[in-house]
């Protein structure tokens, strides 16, 4: 395995990181703080040393194979969280490291969980960063690795189909025109979304922020109320148009404005059916707590669905007050999550349509044992290799989450609070459910174990999960 092929794209991306740091750095000149010069600091070191690196690896190969796409990818995520952690740990934050790299593995994965209380006070250069990191996040770095490095060909496809679970690996025959239409199309959703917060009445500073977080599903905000400290409906519908889109495949989004038609997909119809099912389930309960107009309750259930669906995780208010039904519908609501090749988590529609699949299938043969049915995606049979792909990825997806969880509950958590950080962490979704880690709390009170396990937790759900395992099995590191 050649672990220079690996080092390089890690060392110039480290450059691309510093230089995004330079934009806190002039935010925080510009406001007079004094963490302008932590953020130069840490830009010129973490550059420094991507640098050093790339300088070091210059000349070698690539990541040529599977075995050596999959640990570039673990390692660049995890790299990324230390080297995003930083200027967090480093600033006037007075947060431990472990604090900042919780935090920072939370925006680069989307998650949106979150150890800072008393946002709105905080300087503008940790509010604008956080927003970074999600908005790196919400494209992928691995994503914007191989549209730097074109030439990978086959490992950059493996690549991108890892990050996205995109079945089609050469959607325009080779990795980088689509990288540059993903890109475009995911400036273009950023720069429309700000537009319109600013005209819903957003300060610049808020539109921005926003726009970066809602675009990539993370949900990080600037204020500890979320979207509750914004007057008026128009801007939570904003909000959920694109958080909606951003939950689309952005192939699916590229290949509409292209051909100007929009297809039917199934992943896309089951969306719509559980965020509409999840929205009139929640408004039912919620109409017995809320005195207000129906227009009104309706708009903060949607919100708040979509926004659970989705993985962004903000917040319009406290949805737990409505009663354990609502808490039930979103805790099951956290697991399902957005299309594939989205900037969403969670399970994902396509495999939930492949399930669907199957299972109507299986009940058909049950009528008919001698009837030759296949199960279909789209009026296309689906692979056995899909179908075990989606099995496997199942049974794992659950066992992590009951593992994780027991290991929270060792750490002194409740039973509430333990099995919510496992699934939110895991699905990326941001806030979880009960009083401590719920939408009106965040994740500061808990063991600094617990915070290393839900990094680690949210990096394996980023990756979905597969792609951080492969490295604990013996065959992996086997030469061949």
């Amino acid at each position: 395995m050649n672990s220079r092929a690996i080092a390089l794209p890690i060392g110039r991306l480290l450059i691309l990181i510093s230089l995004m740091m330079i934009i806190p750095a002039i935010t925080d000149m510009f406001a007079h703080n004094a963490d302008w010069q932590i953020f130069l600091v840490c830009a010129i070191l973490v550059g420094g040393f991507g640098l050093l690196t790339s300088i070091a690896c210059q000349g070698q190969g690539r990541p040529q194979n599977f075995r050596e796409a999959i640990l570039f990818v673990n390692t660049a995520w995890l790299v990324f969280s230390f080297a995003g952690a930083v200027p967090m740990w480093a600033s006037e934050l007075n947060i431990s490291f472990t604090d900042a790299f919780f935090e920072s593995a939370s925006g680069l994965t989307t998650t949106g969980s979150t150890i800072l209380t008393g946002i709105e006070t905080l300087p503008p250069g940790i509010l604008l960063w956080r927003a970074l990191l999600q908005w790196i996040g919400g494209i992928g770095v691995v994503s914007l690795a191989i549209w730097l490095l074109p030439s990978l060909r086959v490992s950059g496809n493996q690549l991108f189909a890892l990050e996205t679970s995109e079945t089609a690996t050469k959607p325009y025959g080779r990795i980088a025109p689509f990288l540059f239409r993903l890109l475009f199309l995911y400036s273009y959703l950023s720069v429309s979304c700000c537009l319109l917060y600013l005209a819903c009445g957003m300060t610049l500073f808020d539109a921005v922020v926003h726009a970066m977080t809602t675009v990539s599903t993370g949900g990080f905000s600037t204020s500890d109320a979320s979207f509750g400290q914004f007057q008026g409906l128009s801007v939570y519908w904003v909000a959920t148009v694109f958080m909606l889109a951003s939950s689309v495949p952005f192939l699916y989004l590229i290949r509409s404005f292209e051909n100007r038609r929009f297809e039917f997909d199934v992943q896309i119809l089951l969306l719509f059916v559980l965020i509409t099912t999840g929205a009139f389930g929640v408004l039912y309960f919620e109409r017995f707590v809320v005195h207000d107009t129906p227009f009104h309750m309706l708009t903060l259930a949607v919100f708040n669905v979509v926004s659970v669906v989705s993985t962004t995780g903000y917040g319009a208010n406290d949805y737990l007050q409505f009663g354990a039904p609502v808490i039930a519908i979103f805790f099951v609501l956290t697991f399902f999550g957005g299309c594939a090749g989205s900037t969403s988590g969670g399970f994902k529609m396509f495999r939930i349509a492949v399930l669907l699949s199957y299972i109507r299938v299986l009940l058909q043969r049950m009528v008919r044992p001698h009837r030759v049915i296949a199960p279909k995606y789209h009026g296309k049979r689906i692979s056995i290799s899909i179908l075990e792909g989606t099995f496997v990825f199942a049974v794992l997806y659950s066992a992590t989450f009951v593992l994780f969880a027991v290991f929270y509950l060792f750490l002194q958590m409740n039973l509430e609070t333990a099995l919510s950080a496992s699934a939110t962490a895991l699905a990326n979704v941001g806030p979880g459910i009960g009083d401590i880690i719920g939408p009106a709390g965040n994740f500061q009170n808990l063991p600094d174990a617990a915070k290393w396990l839900l990094a680690i937790q949210m990096i394996l759900g980023r990756l979905e999960i597969l792609g951080g395992l492969l490295l604990f099995t013996p065959d992996f590191w086997r030469e061949r």
